[in-house]
């Protein structure tokens, strides 16, 4: 199954790949010093930037928070199989799963297992009442296992794109 947002790629030029890598690293950075990195006028850079985010390309513009800074220590990777994959029941899932907080991401995968999901909260006796929502008052679940991060080595959400940057 393809995703329908995979349908189109984006017509993307060395500059708004540029602008893109310096974005991923910073949205805020000045549009002026976005201008002189790669070598546009700052109103350039607004176009193109204003383009990128309404063709869907740039998606929101966030702050990446430290979860042990907001008493989010512990990370969880779930693997969830279905007793039934019949696609009402997977878009079920991906709406529940996709409207609790706590699930960071979510993935519908292929294989074994039906969904992957990385969630955060501060401590396990939240993650054992979360469980109760998400997998055990769901009779669709055949089953889930739990993974707890020890180390949060890399987390990041930068796409690459430096493949044909200016910016090398």
């Amino acid at each position: 199954m393809v995703n329908k947002s995979h349908s189109k790629i984006a017509d993307l030029d060395n500059y708004d790949l540029a602008i893109l890598e310096i974005l991923q690293q910073d949205n805020i950075f000045p549009q002026r010093e976005i201008a002189d990195k790669v070598n546009l006028s700052a109103a350039a850079v607004n176009r193109r930037i204003k383009r990128m985010t309404d063709n869907g390309v740039i998606k929101s513009n966030i702050a990446v928070i430290d979860p042990d800074k907001v008493g989010q220590f512990i990370t969880i990777i779930v693997n969830v199989e279905f007793l039934n994959e019949q696609i009402e029941l997977i878009d079920e899932a991906k709406r529940k799963f996709s409207s609790f907080p706590q699930v960071q991401q979510c993935y519908y995968v292929t294989g074994e297992i039906d969904f992957i999901l990385v969630i955060n909260v501060p401590t396990m006796a939240n993650y054992e009442a979360l469980t109760r929502q998400l997998f055990f008052n769901d009779s669709n679940i055949k089953r889930f296992r739990t993974f707890v991060a020890m180390d949060r080595v890399k987390v990041g959400l930068a796409i690459p794109v430096n493949g044909n940057s200016i910016l090398k």
